[in-house]
């Protein structure tokens, strides 16, 4: 199941350390009302970092989406919550 991408709405000046207010899910913007986690995980074998943040929306329903550092796309996690 592959990862789904998305549009971010962060803080301005947009930078990767700076962390997401809302995104854009098939159309629809969902406003983050808390960041309930963050971390950030590499790839031994090509050393790709992503940014990890476990967040909620305003109806308390839990996201996993994360930013590649490389490409500065950001996903929707597939696997799990």
């Amino acid at each position: 199941m592959l990862d789904e991408r998305i549009a971010v709405k962060s803080y301005s000046g947009c930078r990767a350390e700076e962390a997401p207010r809302s995104f854009i899910l098939r159309g629809e913007e969902i406003e983050i009302a808390e960041i309930l986690d963050l971390w950030i995980e590499e790839s031994a074998a090509d050393r790709a970092r992503r940014r990890f943040f476990r967040v909620l929306d305003r109806d308390v329903f839990a996201y996993k989406i994360y930013r590649d550092e490389k490409t500065e796309e950001w996903f929707l996690s597939k696997t799990g919550r």
